[in-house]
């Protein structure tokens, strides 16, 4: 069986087309994307709306989802992470698991050749 692995990557919005661009670069096309909002380290940050202080807990994201053959993982990592820097705080993260099985619906193809 081969092994395949989910990458997720959480990625400043403005990013995106640059990450896309890197992941079809690598022949990687299919990946669902999706708008999020949360925080890490930075825990938000603090604006002034008509003289009143407020803070903004939940930054605006986006969420970048594919799998791929475990073979592609390490470059399209790579790719994702030099597109997406942008140095300052904030920038994301990419988290990397193990998937089990894929099935595409329309054809009932499994494994790698289902994605």
């Amino acid at each position: 069986m081969n092994v395949m692995k989910k990458i997720e990557a959480i990625i400043k919005p403005f990013k995106l087309s640059e990450v896309k661009d890197a992941l079809n670069e690598l022949g990687i096309q299919g990946m669902t994307v999706t708008e999020v909002k949360g925080f890490g380290r930075q825990k938000g940050h603090t604006e002034i709306y008509r003289g009143s202080e407020y803070t903004v807990d939940f930054l605006p994201k986006i969420k970048i989802e594919t799998v791929l053959a475990d073979s592609q993982v390490k470059a399209a990592v790579e790719a994702i992470v030099k597109a997406g820097k942008t140095g300052k705080i904030g920038d994301g993260k990419v988290f990397v698991w193990t998937i089990d099985e894929a099935v595409r619906i329309r054809t009932d193809e499994r494994g790698e050749s289902a994605v």
